[in-house]
């Protein structure tokens, strides 16, 4: 009885084996082929060209942005979309991007603050962070002196600067958890 329970084990190890080995196949035949590379830096010509999606309406919110609930934020556009209930936008508006850029993703808000002082030294309020890149932390806010001027390029920050109006309403609406798509 010893002898035929042994060879029962083993054939069942020898297909979890075979399982595993062709499942591990498949997952492979289907990755990527820039799967764990860092994503591409922008070049000086995609910084400089900053036409809208759509020609005919700039301020349509990008295709395949997602659904529900959340913020859109085009890297190439400069411009956030709140969308609300029924994918409807509530608002939107044009930003001063940051230096440093979150890759196309989607995030959540992880944390809020009311007011501090980013890091170029400016007093700001209604801070809403999404993401980190290399150590730089990335978010929406405004500066409390309504100032949207365009970051020092040699500084890597992650204040990505909206109005002070702009602010509130990202303030009122991008709560803990909700997400923030971002898109080229």
């Amino acid at each position: 009885m010893a002898r035929s329970s042994s060879g029962f084990v083993a054939g069942l190890t020898a297909a979890a084996i075979a399982a595993v080995g062709f499942l591990a196949y498949q997952a492979s035949a289907n990755v990527p082929s820039d799967l764990g590379r860092p994503a591409a830096t922008k070049s000086p010509a995609d910084v400089k060209s900053k036409a809208p999606a759509d020609e005919k309406a700039p301020a349509a919110l990008p295709y395949r942005s997602g659904t529900g609930k959340r913020v859109v934020y085009s890297l190439s556009d400069d411009r956030v979309w709140l969308v609300g209930a029924n994918d409807k936008v509530t608002r939107t508006f044009k930003v001063t991007p940051s230096t440093v850029d979150p890759a196309p993703s989607t995030y959540k808000v992880t944390s809020r603050t009311n007011s501090t002082t980013g890091s170029d030294g400016t007093p700001i309020e209604h801070v809403v962070r999404f993401a980190t890149v290399d150590g730089v932390v990335i978010g929406f806010s405004a500066a409390v002196d309504g100032s949207t001027p365009k970051p020092d390029p040699t500084t890597k920050t992650g204040g990505i600067r909206e109005s002070r109006p702009d602010g509130n309403a990202m303030w009122q609406f991008a709560t803990i958890g909700r997400p923030v798509v971002v898109t080229k």
